[in-house]
């Protein structure tokens, strides 16, 4: 099983990147389940969403405590207690930041003897801005994630994609665009990294 959780604000599309991450499992014949945690229901308040995917149906419900991966759509959370809880040695981490992981002063992270290849930052809301208008740093956050983990493919996150906002195809083309962008960044700084390891 491959756990997934989110980290955000409110109204920056959380829940909606965890279903979209579950539907792209699914359209590759995946067993998914997608699901939020809220505190306070409110623009800007902290937001956690969770995904799972496996190749067997999933029968546990309860939060993500043990990610395999966490994506991080608001930098300013980075230093919450806790928010590398529970990440495993070969876990993921992709936060969107247009700053360098090295100078997230992810102290937790770094103490640990982790692949430096598996912490990256991706600038998801310019991306998002770039190609939607809008600082909405889902899709461009999933997009980094499929090229990070290669736990979905990127056609099943774009087909996803397209028919979540099929009614509205100028929104559908925008996200996958930013997607698409985010996934040839996270490419990049991946060869980056091999190179200078």
């Amino acid at each position: 099983m491959f756990a997934v959780r989110f980290h955000g604000r409110g109204g920056q599309g959380v829940v909606t990147a965890a279903e979209l991450l579950a539907s792209a499992a699914f359209r590759e014949g995946r067993h998914a389940q997608a699901f939020p945690s809220f505190g306070s229901e409110r623009m800007g308040a902290p937001v956690l969403s969770f995904c799972r995917i496996d190749d067997k149906p999933i029968r546990t419900r309860e939060p993500v405590t043990e990610p395999d991966a966490l994506l991080i759509q608001d930098p300013t959370l980075l230093h919450q207690p806790g928010i590398l809880g529970g990440l495993s040695r070969d876990g993921y981490v992709l936060v969107n930041s247009a700053r360098a992981a090295g100078d997230l002063g992810l102290a937790e992270f770094e103490q640990e003897p982790h692949d430096n290849s598996r912490l990256l930052t991706v600038p998801a809301t310019s991306l998002a801005i770039a190609s939607l208008g809008r600082p909405l740093p889902g899709a461009p956050m999933l997009g980094g994630f499929a090229a990070l983990t290669q736990a979905v493919s990127l056609d099943a996150l774009l087909s996803a994609i397209t028919e979540r906002f099929a009614d509205r195809p100028r929104v559908a083309a925008g996200n996958a665009a930013a997607a698409r962008a985010a996934a040839e960044y996270v490419t990049d700084e991946l060869k980056a990294v091999t190179r200078h390891a």
